[in-house]
């Protein structure tokens, strides 16, 4: 993942019912766990977290 790529921000990171569709924003090497993104909604809010709780968002996905 780089960042603009749109992703899928997983509920256990969320805490919502469903995937949350975002932006990621940044993309950082953590030497203590890994890989980490951070990525903004539509609506502004911000989640970051381990790279597994993020998927790439295939463009025909429908999100409604």
């Amino acid at each position: 993942m780089k960042v603009g790529d749109k992703v899928l921000v997983s509920p256990d990171l969320t805490m919502l019912a469903d995937w949350t569709p975002a932006t990621v924003i940044e993309v950082e090497n953590n030497p203590f766990i890994g890989i980490v993104i951070s990525a903004k909604t539509d609506k502004g809010v911000i989640f970051f977290g381990q790279k597994d709780l993020f998927k790439p968002l295939k463009e025909e996905e429908c999100l409604q």
